[in-house]
């Protein structure tokens, strides 16, 4: 997922997220810009339904988790072209690259890799168990496949997965029960990168909850339905906002899918809201498609770790994802 406002390829972000992280001081004024609003508490459940809000932490724990150091990864194992000070990619492409037999091969492994490390993190999905672990464990994983964890390192990124609760729209606490969590693991094996995500839900989740994962799974499904050669881009983005609209949700316009291969990131971007985007799709393009839905606004703030987003209302967001490759006759959902 990239911010749709860093467009130049030169830049394009895990997550939204800055490719530096800094250790920060929390102000009066500060606090008040990341906390929620303007809804009281009980107006938030009325709107939204019953939940654990996620609030900023305090600093000495935001500094321990961007000074923790990472999980290692053993020298024989392939790393990601990211520069070594600033996490950027070394290499960067000005257009959708049409794939060969052999990179689809490629990419078929990667994203068969990618499912596993996802359905294995789905187990690990409980109460009471820290999204670190989660993190750990899904690491431990990738590394005894042969793989690389894409985010680990890419624009500074501290971990090797990235987990979401509620209304974090994306990045992240032990899990709660009624809880809504969405794990998103990218993996890189043999030089090519496969991408996808999730969103779970955490012991007993009231029904509003239940019913925007629901929605943001079905508008995944009909955005990949549309896919097929000569297709316009921007009909995923007109496809999810339909969905979005008739369920009285918004989708989140400041993240969006991307084109993926040996790069963790390549064009095109892939919006998820109405949009005139150029460009249509051909016979051998890989790219993510990955609707991120909120309850409420969809408008975001980031937290001064720069790694996380919240809604500004407080709504919840749930997000799912795969990597889908462009074939003569239609679509393959290769992380299916």
């Amino acid at each position: 997922m990239v911010h749709r406002r860093r467009l130049a390829a030169s830049s394009l972000m895990l997550h939204g997220c800055r490719g530096h992280h800094r250790l920060f001081t929390w102000t009066a004024g500060l606090l008040q810009r990341v906390r929620p609003g303007p809804l009281s508490p009980a107006a938030r459940r009325a709107a939204f339904g019953s939940y654990d809000l996620i609030l900023p932490p305090p600093q000495s724990l935001s500094a321990s988790v961007l000074s923790a150091p990472r999980l290692p990864i053993p020298a024989s194992i392939p790393h990601p072209e990211y520069d070594r000070n600033t996490g950027h990619p070394l290499v960067n492409l000005d257009r959708p690259h049409i794939k060969d037999s052999a990179e689809i091969a490629g990419m078929r492994d990667a994203c068969a890799l990618a499912r596993r490390m996802l359905d294995y993190a789905a187990g690990l999905v409980g109460i009471g168990v820290r999204t670190d672990e989660i993190d750990r464990l899904v690491h431990e994983r990738i590394v005894a496949a042969g793989a690389y964890p894409s985010p680990l390192g890419y624009m500074g990124y501290p971990k090797s997965i990235c987990t979401s609760i509620n209304n974090v729209i994306c990045h992240g606490r032990p899990l709660q029960d009624g809880d809504i969590v969405n794990i998103d693991i990218t993996v890189y094996l043999n030089g090519f990168h496969g991408d996808n995500s999730a969103t779970f839900l955490v012991g007993n989740v009231d029904e509003k909850g239940q019913r925007l994962v629901s929605v943001t799974r079905d508008a995944l499904d009909a955005a990949i339905a549309v896919c097929a050669p000569l297709v316009a881009f921007n009909e995923i983005g007109r496809v999810v906002s339909e969905h979005a609209s008739k369920a009285g949700l918004s989708s989140c316009p400041d993240f969006s899918g991307h084109g993926i291969g040996r790069q963790f990131h390549e064009p095109p971007m892939i919006y998820h809201f109405r949009n005139t985007a150029p460009g249509i799709m051909l016979p051998g393009m890989v790219f993510t498609i990955e609707p991120m839905l909120c309850q409420g606004a969809a408008g975001h703030v980031r937290w001064p770790d720069n790694w996380t987003a919240v809604t500004k209302d407080g709504g919840r967001s749930a997000q799912f994802e795969h990597t889908i490759l462009i074939t003569p006759e239609g679509s393959e959902i290769l992380t299916a």
